[in-house]
């Protein structure tokens, strides 16, 4: 019996969706697949029945914190990843998430690498956005040390290392909100604060695995468009800075997210 489950997280009409779906349908390892929702909609449930899968509605108090916490919730297995519409799941990375937890069951969050997809389908492993990234999560390579507070926070202090899509939560050591906020751009690093002071360990997997589509239709590229995530930065880097460290800190940060750009 699995004890993975993906939950794609669906909003209104993504272009996109299907391809998802199909990704976490073909993996190595067969993880059970539902798909989540506060915009229930004709386009959504069509590929639902299409594919045999069911859908969960949030019916309760939306955003997107609060959308993530009920797509987490929504599983009934050990693990889960949300998956997010416009995202791909390499065909390896169910298989890796669950070995990964059966060498390390104190796991909070288990995740990989990922790769960029631009323009529809050009897939970008280098740029200075993912360059920093890779340089914020080094001490998490070392697995040993990964519980450790200090190690677990230092992927979080000059920015949010941690890719959304790519991780997998473990349920019994996380809790039933982990995402809840009012913030937009960074509810996931705020998330990511959040369960560094818990005990257990982030599981880092150095290899891509996934791939965050860039596209200017995107939320993350309207986000960005708007500035807002250069204010909500300032706001998560008050959590570990002083805020005259946290202003310099969040400028050079927003600096790398024009990689973002179309």
């Amino acid at each position: 019996m699995a004890i993975h489950t993906f939950v794609v997280l669906a909003y209104k009409q993504s272009q996109f969706l299907e391809t998802c779906i199909k990704s976490v349908l073909n993996q190595s390892y067969k993880s059970q697949v539902i798909i989540a929702t506060s915009t229930p909609n004709p386009y959504i449930y069509d590929l639902a029945n299409k594919y045999h899968l069911d859908v969960k509605v949030n019916n309760g108090k939306h955003g997107i914190g609060y959308d993530f916490d009920f797509a987490v919730n929504a599983a009934n297995t050990e693990l889960v990843t949300v998956a997010h519409q416009d995202d791909v799941y390499d065909y390896e990375y169910a298989q890796e998430m669950v070995e990964a937890y059966k060498k390390q069951k104190q796991s909070i969050i288990i995740f990989p690498d990922y790769y960029e997809i631009k323009h529809g389908k050009d897939k970008v492993y280098k740029n200075t956005n993912l360059n920093i990234k890779q340089i914020l999560l080094f001490l998490l390579r070392f697995h040993g040390w990964s519980n450790r507070r200090l190690i677990k926070r230092s992927a979080l202090r000059f920015g949010n290392a941690i890719s959304c899509p790519a991780v997998t939560f473990v349920k019994a050591n996380t809790s039933n909100e982990i995402f809840s906020s009012n913030m937009k751009s960074n509810v996931d690093w705020l998330a990511w604060e959040r369960l560094s002071k818990r005990k257990g360990y982030f599981y880092y997997i150095h290899k891509p695995l996934m791939g965050h589509r860039i596209y200017s239709e995107s939320t993350t590229s309207e986000i960005i468009g708007d500035n807002l995530r250069t204010i909500e930065d300032f706001e998560v880097l008050k959590l570990f800075w002083p805020k005259p460290i946290a202003k310099v800190i969040a400028k050079v940060y927003s600096n790398s997210e024009k990689s973002n750009d179309m």
